[in-house]
């Protein structure tokens, strides 16, 4: 009997398409050990760099300041000067290197530093190539380490992109992220129309500042970082959509015929919200199967791809987790068959009319903003819809609904081998803050003192001429000038700015499954002689906003008074808060790791201030040992991400409120 041929592939084995980037968003404690996890992954087949910051370098502080205790090196790697800049990129060479930088209000000033870096290196700096997110209009909606109101804000946004054009033709200048949007509840017709509504700001403002024959070019260098859910088919049409919706917007509104130019160019981080504490271990499937959904549709596939590690909902990954998240990476590019063919979607029949829905909703959506005047003046309008989005993604889940493997359904497990034994989560270093601010201490005192004012006031100037900052940065980096000086120029240039949070004062109409906590609210409340006053704080610079804002709203909803005021409160404020409200318990958020130094030094204020009485409830990625230190310091109950019945959470308040209530009297 003829065997039949076997089947040969629709291309030969040679002709396979090239990889995306393999990256892998790392960094944390100090610039030499971040150097140390970079140059390891690289030797393990990384072929890019994705680099984290830490909070006060986010937000444009030095090490040392009030605001930074207890966050530097934990979210990333502080980098407060030059000589830090140095050390993380030691042995490494910028002008070979693809490098991202997720920084946004401080992106001038890390760019700055790069470039002295690469010069001191002996690069070409027009060979430099890589990408820094500079979007600042999402750090407004989701994420948080904004500096300075959106207009100042927009245009240093396009001072870093004018001066790329001319000096650093190959760099990214903007990477428009739709990442944090999805994580605060966007739903994809909204990450569609938010993400695209602030690249049309950034070009519309950039317009302006480059030659018109160079525009069509930097429309080009925009790219985007997007996020990639579990929903996999809605999640890959989302991709399609982008690209048609971006082609369409370059084409129509911006007048860019050279498709060259029109390429939807992105990034991705696949989703970190959707991590489980519970069974963690199922984390690996859900990373994998949102990997596919960027890297399957040829037409769709993204340029650069980093995959977070099964752990994070625990903690700090160790380097063997992020290992693990780069081979997965690997087996699918080098083992499977996916690189040999071209798009599997095309042509798929529901697969275009999910792409045409999703379009369509996001074409609605960008028509309400620019009715606004455009995402500048639309961000009050896009923060309460993203809180709302948030707050029907909760109750699906809390509802059984939305079905999450592990948490809501099939909650029955064996102990996970892979969370057990010494060493199972990495701890930041303790002694690394110490460390970082001893040697920030150092460089100022070896730096030529005059130089650096004379660096810094140039640059002060440039900020309130309206030229660019960057020629200035760059000179001001070079001086030996800090992180915490550069940004202490643009808040005195700009001023501060702080974010609506989207939590309205007036109740919602929700009320599916709130009657017997509002009955108790309200029973608690005639206790008391007045209504439940519940203080909301996040104490330090963690911008990470969704859980504070939805425990704000569900506690509104029930009935209670809320007091919530947004992020980036020092200890002594939320004391002073609690104070003037009159608060019967006061709320932390901190997912940033800092919880132990920032909740110990709250406590210590609130006993000094007479509110030791005052039942304070913490919620964040706290592991078990540090939930029984923050107990043992007296704060009444710990909540992680396991906990994600927001209507259990709001009755155990109640319990405390009422407990202490009868205490009292």
């Amino acid at each position: 009997m003829t065997q039949p041929a076997e089947e040969k592939p629709a291309r030969d084995k040679t002709d396979r398409d090239k990889p995306w980037l393999f990256r892998t968003y790392a960094g944390h404690s100090t610039a030499k050990a971040s150097n140390e996890l970079y140059r390891t992954n690289l030797s393990k087949g990384q072929t890019g760099l994705s680099v984290a910051f830490d909070l006060p370098t986010q937000t444009g502080y030095d090490s040392d300041h009030e605001l930074a205790r207890g966050e530097v090196g934990k979210v990333g790697v502080p980098v407060s000067h030059l000589g830090d800049m140095r050390a993380l990129f030691d042995r490494i060479p910028l002008e070979q290197m693809n490098t991202s930088m997720t920084i946004n209000a401080t992106a001038p000033w890390l760019l700055a530093l790069y470039i002295a870096v690469a010069e001191e290196q002996g690069a070409d700096v027009s060979k430099l190539q890589g990408t820094v997110q500079n979007d600042l209009i999402k750090e407004y909606l989701s994420r948080g380490t904004y500096i300075c109101p959106p207009k100042p804000s927009l245009r240093m946004i396009t001072d870093v992109a004018a001066y790329t054009r001319e000096h650093l033709p190959k760099w990214n200048p903007m990477n428009v992220c739709s990442y944090h949007l999805q994580e605060a509840g966007a739903t994809p017709e909204q990450e569609l129309a938010f993400a695209l509504a602030t690249a049309c700001a950034v070009l519309d403002d950039l317009k302006a500042k480059v030659p018109a024959q160079h525009f069509p070019a930097m429309v080009g260098r925009i790219s985007f970082f997007v996020n990639a859910g579990i929903r996999f088919v809605t999640e890959m049409c989302k991709m399609r959509a982008f690209t048609e919706l971006w082609d369409e917007l370059c084409l129509e509104r911006y007048g860019v015929e050279d498709a060259r130019y029109r390429r939807f160019r992105y990034g991705v981080q696949v989703n970190s919200l959707g991590l489980t504490e519970q069974q963690p271990e199922n984390n690996v499937y859900r990373i994998l199967i949102e990997a596919l959904a960027v890297t399957l549709s040829k037409n769709a596939r993204a340029r650069a791809v980093q995959l977070p590690a099964w752990n994070e909902a625990l903690g700090l990954p160790r380097k063997w987790d992020q290992q693990w998240s780069l081979r997965m990476q690997q087996i699918l590019a080098f083992e499977t068959d996916l690189l040999e063919y071209g798009d599997l979607f095309d042509g798929n029949p529901v697969v275009d009319a999910k792409v045409q829905a999703l379009k369509e909703g996001a074409r609605a959506e960008l028509a309400l903003i620019d009715d606004m005047g455009g995402a500048v003046q639309a961000i009050d309008y896009m923060k309460g819809r993203l809180v709302e989005a948030n707050a029907e993604r909760i109750a699906r889940i809390e509802q059984g609904e939305t079905v999450v493997v592990g948490v809501n359904r099939f909650t029955t497990t064996e102990p996970s081998p892979l969370t057990t034994g010494e060493g199972a989560i990495m701890v930041a270093d303790a002694d690394a803050e110490a460390d970082q601010i001893a040697r920030l201490t150092a460089w100022r005192g070896e730096r030529d003192e005059a130089a650096v004012q004379d660096a810094l006031s140039a640059l002060r100037e440039a900020a309130l001429s309206g030229a660019n900052v960057m020629p200035a940065s760059i000179a001001a980096a070079k001086a030996g000038a800090t992180t915490g000086e550069w940004g202490l120029v643009m808040r005195r240039a700009f001023g501060e700015y702080r974010a609506p949070t989207g939590v309205s004062r007036n109740p919602s109409n929700r009320t599916e499954g709130l009657e017997e906590i509002r009955a108790a609210v309200d029973s608690v409340s005639a206790q008391l002689g007045r209504r439940l006053k519940f203080v909301v704080g996040k104490p330090g610079l963690d911008g990470h906003s969704n859980g504070a804002e939805q425990i704000a709203a569900r506690a509104r909803d029930c009935g209670m008074d809320i007091h919530y005021e947004g992020i980036r409160l020092t200890p002594s404020e939320i004391v002073d808060a609690a104070l003037d409200q009159q608060a019967h318990v006061v709320g932390l958020s901190i997912l940033s790791g800092s919880h132990v130094p920032l909740v110990e030094e709250l406590m210590t204020r609130m006993r000094d201030a007479g509110l030791g009485d005052t039942p304070v409830v913490v919620g964040g990625i706290i592991p078990e040992d540090d939930a029984a230190r923050l107990r043992a310091m007296g704060v009444a109950a710990v909540y992680t991400p396991k906990d994600f019945e927001l209507n259990r959470i709001m009755m155990d308040i109640v319990g405390l409120v009422s407990e202490t209530a009868v205490a009292a009297e």
